[in-house]
């Protein structure tokens, strides 16, 4: 019986270990890629040329209008869209009923948007997923085939959490490639409207910590969402502007003002107080001054004695 061909969408390295999977079982017919960074694209390039695969990169909206054709030259059976940026057209999408397929690496409708990832760190969801949907004109949208959940671990940070996904997208992929190949039927259930939330990419005001209106788990969950993709949560500390990489709660408790330094801690640590009374501790630090353990950002500015002690 002869494979079915998949033509790939993907945006970058998200995509790599799922365009590796589909490659070896010799589903693969074709690589696309939206934007994506240049050291991606030179690799996505030298594969395509050892591989004979068809390969051609959208850097812009604009390109889009190159893809249906491209499309049509290629002939895949079946198109996979994995963290592929651009809202495919109609014209794109009139290639054939029920042949694109977005993988959504997050709960849909819940989490529908551009940062799944992020949104699910910031609001302390036990766990995630991997979702996958027929697609339509609209973004996170159409009859949904299968949706396979994973726990997402205490502080698992948006690194952790996208490698995590990403291999398990792979796995995914595979899946739906052989269901499509020997299944009679495909599942499809229809996206509860009423659950729906689409979220837009995270703006500065997302990643901004405010001392006088998080609670210290809060403050640790955008840490964690924004390591390393924004190279941390954004702060004020010691009147400097700042990013914060790494931060643990801490077992004491004060009576201070929130967003107060209370003190370096013996293991090195700044003890920094939340407006619920609760004590968080920052390891890792970054700002202009490059990104450094917190007792070593210590020693680049003017910290009060009382601190030191």
């Amino acid at each position: 019986m002869e494979l079915k061909r998949i033509l790939v969408l993907c945006g970058g390295k998200f995509a790599f270990p799922s365009l590796q999977t589909l490659g070896v079982e010799k589903f693969l017919c074709g690589i696309g890629i939206g934007k994506g960074e240049k050291g991606i694209l030179s690799i996505l390039d030298q594969e395509s040329k050892n591989s004979g695969l068809p390969y051609m990169s959208f850097p812009t909206k604009e390109s889009l209008s190159h893809l249906r054709n491209w499309i049509d030259e290629i002939q895949p059976d079946y198109i996979f869209s994995i963290s592929f940026p651009f809202l495919l057209s109609e014209e794109v999408l009139s290639y054939g009923e029920d042949k694109f397929i977005n993988f959504h690496p997050g709960p849909l409708p819940e989490y529908r948007g551009p940062m799944p990832l992020f949104e699910v760190l910031r609001y302390q969801e036990k766990e995630t997923a991997v979702s996958v949907h027929f697609m339509s004109e609209e973004f996170d949208d159409g009859a949904i085939i299968l949706k396979e959940t994973l726990p997402i671990s205490k502080n698992e940070t948006y690194g952790e959490l996208a490698i995590k996904l990403s291999s398990r997208t792979a796995m995914v992929a595979l899946n739906i490639a052989q269901m499509l190949q020997y299944a009679s039927t495909i599942p499809r259930t229809a996206q509860d409207e009423n659950k729906a939330r689409y979220f837009e990419k995270p703006e500065a005001i997302d990643t901004f910590i405010q001392w006088n209106r998080m609670p210290a788990d809060e403050i640790i969950a955008l840490i964690n969402a924004c390591n390393p993709w924004n190279q941390g949560a954004d702060a004020i500390l010691f009147g400097r502007s700042v990013k914060l990489l790494a931060a643990t709660l801490s077992d004491e408790l004060h009576s201070e003002l929130p967003g107060k330094v209370l003190q370096l801690t013996q293991s090195g640590s700044i003890a920094v107080s939340c407006i619920d009374q609760k004590v968080i501790h920052i390891q890792i630090v970054a700002g202009d001054f490059g990104i450094l353990a917190a007792e070593r950002f210590i020693k680049t500015t003017s910290i009060p004695e009382y601190i030191l002690n």
